[in-house]
């Protein structure tokens, strides 16, 4: 089967088994809420969704955390969101939490961009714990296997609906979501900086990552048969080097056993 075929999802399918595992998880723990931080973009609105439909509105908490290099579509697209979900935002800017950080001047836009992921985290777990809820992850299976995303950052949660679903497979469910075209469209950035891209930082287009990542992972093919089947050799060699060297990103610390 090419990989593009097995990448299609029946959202009528999915939807309802992601609903299940967010409300069963969470029921699990003794709490009833859950929180997220949207942020605008697709993943995130579509955590957001799927949390209201699995706990209800009054159940969901949104937080927008704008950064001075926030886009204001990105700002404006979160809030027009939460509304349509039924549910009043908390907004947390963070810039002023960042640029508290005494090196902050000093940092290239790679450590910049991981300080403010996790000056967000750290705002989710600090309200997480004021209305008992628990985060919800945003992080799809592309960017888990290849380590985009920031620890104990973007990648922290208590439970992830999203982290088995490549990206090409939520924007399949975003549709059957009823997410806002203008959302879907748009070209996916973390906007961490000016301009900034996922595709443009990955080197690589999404639905191409996503066939050659199936072929790999999925599939278990050795890497001279997903070349040979059309795929360019570096851009194989690139990304099965990115899912072995961004491993210790998918699994807790490891602990030295002396009992």
């Amino acid at each position: 089967m090419h990989a593009s075929e097995a990448l299609r999802i029946d959202p009528d399918f999915v939807l309802p088994i992601l609903e299940v595992f967010v409300r069963e998880e969470v029921q699990k723990t003794g709490m009833s809420n859950g929180i997220v931080g949207l942020s605008g973009g697709l993943d995130s609105v579509i955590a957001a969704t799927i949390m209201v439909r699995a706990l209800g509105p009054d159940c969901t908490r949104l937080v927008v955390m704008p950064h001075e290099v926030s886009s204001e579509t990105s700002i404006e697209d979160a809030h027009e969101v939460a509304g349509l979900l039924g549910v009043e935002p908390v907004v947390v800017p963070i810039t002023a939490m960042t640029r508290g950080y005494p090196h902050y001047s000093g940092l290239d836009r790679v450590r910049a961009g991981n300080l403010m992921a996790r000056m967000r985290m750290a705002v989710l777990y600090d309200l997480s714990v004021e209305h008992e809820a628990l985060v919800i992850g945003t992080s799809n299976k592309t960017e888990l296997l290849l380590g985009y995303g920031t620890l104990f950052g973007d990648t922290a949660c208590a439970l992830n609906p999203l982290g088995d679903l490549y990206k090409t497979q939520l924007q399949q469910l975003a549709p059957a979501l009823a997410v806002p075209e203008s959302i879907q469209d748009k070209v996916p950035s973390a906007e961490l900086w000016e301009g900034q891209t996922d595709e443009g930082e990955l080197g690589v287009e999404y639905e191409t990552a996503d066939a050659i990542l199936y072929h790999l992972i999925d599939e278990k093919l050795p890497m001279e048969e997903v070349v040979e089947a059309g795929f360019d050799r570096v851009m194989v060699e690139d990304l099965l080097e990115r899912v072995r060297g961004n491993e210790f990103k998918r699994r807790m610390p490891i602990i030295c056993k002396l009992s």
